[in-house]
């Protein structure tokens, strides 16, 4: 079961890209987007992970910072990145432990087990979650505009 909307985010500290620890409690005072996604390079993430590039003026509106989350290790994550020159960091959920927290640990996909749902969580300056969906089909996208109106309410 996800994290409800007006739940505490739970916290967690995960490698970037770049093997650098980022903390979600340390982002405190902004607004966050966590996206979930299933894996780097297929063609759903690319697309979902690139809409969040192509926005991010929007998102820079509400001052919120983007996080894409995967079971990626964060060589594969770094190679990605730099394929579809993401401006965001992406963070590595290698040893499944917050796809856990959140909801969104997805036990067999295809054949992949353990992998993330594609989600989206936006919690704001105080840690709390003020939107969450969770995809039943990975095939799917999410809702930009939903996303997009829940950070407009936390301008």
């Amino acid at each position: 079961m996800s994290i409800d909307v007006g739940s505490t985010a739970p916290d967690f500290t995960l490698p970037n890209q770049d093997r650098e620890p980022v903390t979600l409690s340390a982002r405190r005072g902004r607004p966050v987007v966590l996206a979930f996604f299933p894996a780097a390079f297929s063609s759903v993430c690319t697309k979902e992970l690139s809409t969040f590039r192509d926005r991010l003026s929007a998102l820079n509106l509400a001052d919120a910072q983007v996080y894409g989350i995967s079971v990626d290790t964060f060589f594969t994550l770094k190679a990605f990145q730099k394929d579809q020159q993401l401006t965001f960091p992406l963070l590595s959920d290698f040893n499944k432990q917050v796809i856990r927290a959140y909801g969104v640990f997805n036990e067999d996909r295809i054949g992949l087990k353990g992998i993330a749902k594609r989600a989206v969580f936006v919690i704001d300056k105080d840690g709390i979650v003020r939107y969450s969906e969770v995809l039943a089909d990975a095939r799917n996208e999410p809702d930009y505009e939903k996303v997009f109106s829940a950070l407009d309410k936390l301008a």
